[in-house]
């Protein structure tokens, strides 16, 4: 063996060394940081009823608390807040009882819960009223990106008066919209500057278009609103199935942690949405590998202590 064949065996050798060092530190961090999913779905279809998944979907099954635990295996996901499904209208106190009732258990990593809640509707602020001494109930959800929903829903009087009732109850009201509709979601939050909003799933945008610039434009826009914050989340499914990768996702999530600044952004799962595209496993380490450049306490904030915060779960 020449001097130069050993020296480029031993410059092999120090930079795979120095490759296997970073990655051992980076799984170490990993490991190390906990995480709180702000957006966990369960359902039971012999108890509930979504009008929204067809027969034919992958989702036309139930998803219970055991299938969740398996799922999110050896990923450190140490508590849980339930999102609403969207059930039928008439089961909205059902889902109410229901994720009391587990969340008061203790049996399982769900702590909390985001319900659902129609706020134009004429009774919603009684509905509220049940929320006083419900420590577990921590806000509110209507999805406004349906085909039944129309554009500009959410400026009506009545749409308003009760996102104004939840932030009399301390109460939070999550926005799920269509990203083209982030302009009316800056002006609800004007209109109601006393109720803490969380926007889904980075504001809905579409992996798969091409020009992503009238999105980046209006979430910075609503970033400038302090009564909000970001949930870096569901974007996975917009993603092409079996041939997506980090990087097609990445330019959204930094634009959304850049805006929104380390102390407004919380992770989600969206399971088991996510699994029309992606395991909750290689959702979270997906997440993991984009962020893996940003300093461990922002990857901390976001995984773990905003959502802490946020949601009160000490």
């Amino acid at each position: 063996m020449t001097r130069r064949d050993v020296l480029i065996s031993a410059a092999s050798a120090a930079a795979a060394a120095a490759t296997a060092a970073a990655t051992g530190i980076l799984q170490a961090q990993e490991k190390s940081i906990p995480i709180i999913d702000t957006h966990q779905h369960l359902w039971d279809l012999s108890r509930f009823r979504l009008p929204w998944v067809t027969e034919a979907s992958p989702l036309n099954r139930s998803f219970t608390p055991e299938d969740y635990h398996r799922a999110a295996a050896g990923l450190n996901i140490v508590k849980a807040v339930y999102m609403e499904v969207d059930v039928a209208e008439d089961q909205q106190q059902a889902e109410v009882d229901a994720l009391t009732e587990l969340c008061r258990s203790g049996k399982t990593v769900t702590v909390a819960a985001v319900v659902s809640g129609r706020p134009d509707h004429p009774q919603f602020r009684e509905y509220l009223k049940q929320f006083r001494n419900n420590h577990y109930v921590k806000g509110v959800r209507r999805v406004l990106h349906v085909p039944s929903t129309p554009r500009g829903h959410c400026l009506t009087d009545a749409f308003i008066a009760g996102i104004r009732a939840l932030g009399d109850m301390g109460l939070s009201f999550d926005l799920c919209m269509r990203s083209d509709e982030l302009s009316d979601a800056a002006k609800l939050l004007d209109a109601c500057p006393d109720t803490r909003f969380i926007l889904d799933h980075c504001g809905n945008e579409d992996v798969k278009k091409k020009n992503h610039e009238p999105w980046r434009r209006d979430i910075a826009e609503l970033a400038r609103r302090k009564n909000v914050v970001a949930k870096i989340s569901g974007i996975i499914a917009s993603a092409p199935p079996d041939s997506w990768q980090p990087e097609q996702l990445a330019p959204i999530i930094h634009h959304t942690l850049d805006v929104f600044g380390p102390d407004r952004v919380m992770f989600g799962s969206d399971w088991p949405v996510c699994t029309l595209t992606a395991s909750l496993r290689q959702w979270v380490e997906a997440l993991r590998q984009i962020v893996s450049s940003r300093p461990e306490s922002e990857q901390r904030r976001l995984f773990h202590d905003n959502a802490l915060k946020f949601y009160g779960l000490g």
